[in-house]
């Protein structure tokens, strides 16, 4: 069998980032699946929050703003892709998710993003 399409070509992948500093998501899960947890890899505890920053390496001061801001625990950190995962109790994600836009914007003159929940 010939994957996509009747080719036998190998299918690649490119990321590619766009010049600039932004928050492209900031979300907070205020009541997640217990599987959520399991695929994450995460214990359970309360409310997950989710970034995603470009350029990618402002995840990692996004972590760190995170967890001075607030009670949570980081989750999840790749400053390949930008993404940050962390959990805590609903106010504490909140919280951080708070401190992290208001940081990159004010500071490292980033474009935030709003926060969104589900």
């Amino acid at each position: 069998m010939e994957p996509f399409g009747g080719s036998s070509e190998k299918l690649r992948v490119v990321q590619e980032y766009v010049p600039g500093k932004q928050v492209t998501l900031a979300h907070v899960i205020a009541s997640p699946d217990r599987s959520i947890y399991r695929k994450l890899g995460l214990e359970e505890g309360g409310a997950i929050g989710i970034m995603t920053i470009t350029p990618s390496e402002g995840a990692i001061i996004a972590a760190d703003v995170a967890a001075k801001a607030a009670d949570v625990r980081i989750g999840f950190l790749d400053r390949f892709s930008g993404s940050l995962v962390f959990v805590g109790d609903v106010a504490a994600v909140e919280a951080s998710l708070r401190a992290v836009n208001d940081f990159l914007s004010s500071v490292l003159g980033f474009t935030p993003a709003s926060i969104t929940r589900s």
